[in-house]
């Protein structure tokens, strides 16, 4: 079962409470407090694990929750910090609050994330005695764990996305260009979950491509299947975008329909989709003829548009679009490279910050500096004036005549 949407509750264990306790020993009077520090709280940490691909283990362990630390001992002994738990969930876990605010997004292999933080441990009386409280019978309880409720998504890492109406031929091509064994059907909605494959080259450099269930018009508003796995195509570099005919018409404006309808959706659930670049292929052409084909590609040429066309049944074209891929995807690695994106909101918070700068000018700053500076000065200044006079004060008075004359 593949499970990308999930909902859990964490909590952190709560820190121990100080100890109360005073030093009884043999030949020992008043030993004084002796009361140890509580211990921590155990965290809730996630951890990425890249050989898991879904979040199938946590639907059926949804809460998690830390130990709690222990008190705090006797003879100034702390206690032992509460045991956390380590959640191991999939590369590409992006997890947000209940109000949809990003707080993590799990990329890296073995990348960790404290999604609850453990509460402090109390002090124990010990810290309490003063030199006119030697007996405090005072210890601090312990501070409360995290606890929340958390929204983990679960977004594929791929190069390439393969998009397109339902039967457009996305898994049979998968198949056909990695090792994957998705399940090809002659019906619609075969693919009902996303699959990975890894298309490889002969210098040993790979490519991953991520295959999505078909799109049909309103799945925006959530006719079919919706629009819920296209999350696992927003971190992909290039789209590949299919059209095809399962008839083998290959009408012109019904391709066009069909191109147009995917841009359509596609922009509907993110402008961030709508502005990827796409390799648009035409599929399936052992099934249609020469001259429809050959009209197909003019409609798409008179709109800009350069279309491969390929069979995944005979194998025509792939080569040309391994390649091509390859290229695709390497162009738009540089121009990431060259022209770094900037995260949604950086920019507004950065505007906001230079806004603030203008208002301080650096006239204002130096006067506050010198104000500073002549207040200390005088505040110095009285300061020596009073040790002047008390070093006077307390000079003894000088000796009268024939006092401090010696003894013979």
């Amino acid at each position: 079962m593949f499970i990308d949407y999930l909902k859990v509750h964490v909590k952190a264990g709560d820190g121990g409470s100080g100890r109360i306790n005073f030093r009884r020993e043999k030949l020992v009077p008043r030993g004084g407090p002796d009361g140890g520090d509580g211990g921590r709280g155990g965290n809730v940490v996630f951890e990425v694990d890249p050989k898991l691909g879904t979040l199938l283990d946590l639907k059926y362990h949804s809460n998690l929750e830390a130990k709690r630390g222990e008190d705090g001992g006797t003879n100034n002994c702390f206690g032992a910090d509460g045991q956390g738990v380590l959640v191991r969930v999939p590369l590409g876990t992006v997890v947000s609050d209940e109000d949809g605010h990003q707080l993590a997004d799990l990329t890296e292999p073995g990348q960790r994330w404290v999604a609850a933080k453990g509460g402090m441990g109390g002090l124990g009386n010990t810290h309490f005695a003063t030199p006119t409280n030697k007996t405090p019978r005072y210890a601090q309880p312990g501070t409360e764990g995290q606890e929340r409720t958390l929204i983990l998504e679960l977004k594929l890492l791929a190069d390439v996305g393969l998009v397109g109406l339902p039967n457009a031929g996305k898994s049979t091509l998968l198949s056909k260009l990695t090792a994957a064994t998705p399940k090809i059907a002659p019906y619609p909605f075969t693919t009902l979950s996303p699959n990975l494959g890894v298309m490889e080259f002969e210098d040993l450099t790979h490519m991953t491509l991520a295959d999505i269930p078909g799109l049909i018009e309103g799945a925006s508003r959530g006719v079919g299947l919706g629009d819920r796995f296209l999350r696992h195509i927003e971190r992909t570099k290039v789209l590949a975008h299919l059209v095809g005919d399962e008839q083998g018409l290959f009408d012109p404006e019904d391709m066009l329909y069909k191109y147009d309808l995917v841009c359509e959706e596609l922009a509907a659930y993110s402008p961030l989709l709508a502005r990827k670049r796409q390799l648009v292929i035409v599929t399936k052409t052992d099934l249609a003829d020469p001259d429809d084909v050959a009209q197909t590609l003019a409609a798409f040429r008179e709109r800009g548009i350069e279309p491969l066309t390929i069979s995944a049944f005979s194998g025509e074209g792939l080569d040309v679009l391994r390649q091509a891929l390859r290229e695709l995807v390497e162009a738009e690695e540089e121009r990431l490279l060259l022209e770094p994106q900037t995260p949604e909101g950086e920019s507004d918070l950065e505007e906001d910050f230079e806004d603030e700068e203008e208002d301080w000018s650096e006239e204002d700053l130096e006067g506050d500096d010198e104000e500073e500076f002549d207040e200390d000065d005088s505040g110095d200044e009285d300061v020596e004036e009073d040790e002047e006079e008390e070093d006077e004060n307390d000079l003894p008075p000088p000796p009268k005549p024939g006092k401090n004359k010696r003894r013979g």
